[in-house]
């Protein structure tokens, strides 16, 4: 119990470690969601501790994701004016991002050569975690991997998201918003927020909405290309 304690409060100082090194040289590849996870599998791997012993402890965190999701509607209801003068268009939006990343992922994979259950493991990737996993496990998937995949896909939001913002001259702060919570979930609400409160906010809404579209849609297209 005393070891489980220790890896949860390890992991929490890694964060917090990482988040302070971050706030003081924003670089893309000293964020938080890359340094923490690199940082904590380097220690349990050099000091032989199984990753059931470690989630012993650390878990605790994955099962708080979900009311955390939750949590960013105290945030939305803060801009819920500029939401409702932009829904259509946020809801469209992101509809077809959603929808896009399903049809890529599960016809890359097909086009790859790679299996049915494959498929079904990569069609969720761009939903929040907690809905991705809940998605890859209905169809048949892989539940670990695509966590992987999830992880993965925001780092790439995060890190491509800004070029695209540049290259493109993004300045409105709903497209930016609806760019970043659809491509990258929760990462990408995070680097939102580093554009300001309205982007943020709209990102967190992109989120949940890319989710339940990824909840309700995958099924059907994924069966397009099984």
């Amino acid at each position: 119990m005393m070891e489980a304690a220790l890896w949860l409060l390890a992991t929490i100082a890694v964060y917090a470690g990482a988040k302070r090194l971050y706030r003081m040289y924003p670089k893309l590849w000293l964020t938080p969601l890359l340094v923490t996870p690199a940082i904590i599998i380097i220690a349990i791997e050099l000091l032989g501790v199984p990753f059931k012993q470690y989630n012993n402890g650390a878990g605790v965190l994955t099962d708080m994701i979900e009311p955390a999701t939750v949590a960013l509607a105290v945030l939305l209801y803060k801009h819920l004016d500029v939401l409702k003068k932009n829904a259509l268009l946020i809801a469209v939006s992101v509809s077809s991002g959603a929808i896009a990343a399903i049809v890529t992922s599960a016809g890359l994979a097909r086009l790859l050569g790679l299996n049915a259950q494959m498929m079904e493991t990569l069609a969720p990737r761009s939903a929040t975690t907690p809905i991705a996993l809940a998605v890859s496990d209905m169809l048949g998937g892989l539940p670990t991997i695509t966590a992987v995949a999830t992880l993965i896909t925001g780092l790439l939001g995060m890190i491509v998201g800004p070029l695209v913002v540049r290259l493109c001259r993004i300045r409105n702060p709903i497209a930016r918003g609806v760019l970043f919570g659809t491509s990258a979930h929760s990462a990408g609400v995070s680097k939102a927020f580093e554009y300001g409160p309205v982007t943020g906010s709209v990102a967190g809404i992109a989120m949940l909405l890319t989710a339940f579209v990824t909840l309700c849609a995958a099924p059907w297209l994924v069966s397009l290309f099984v």
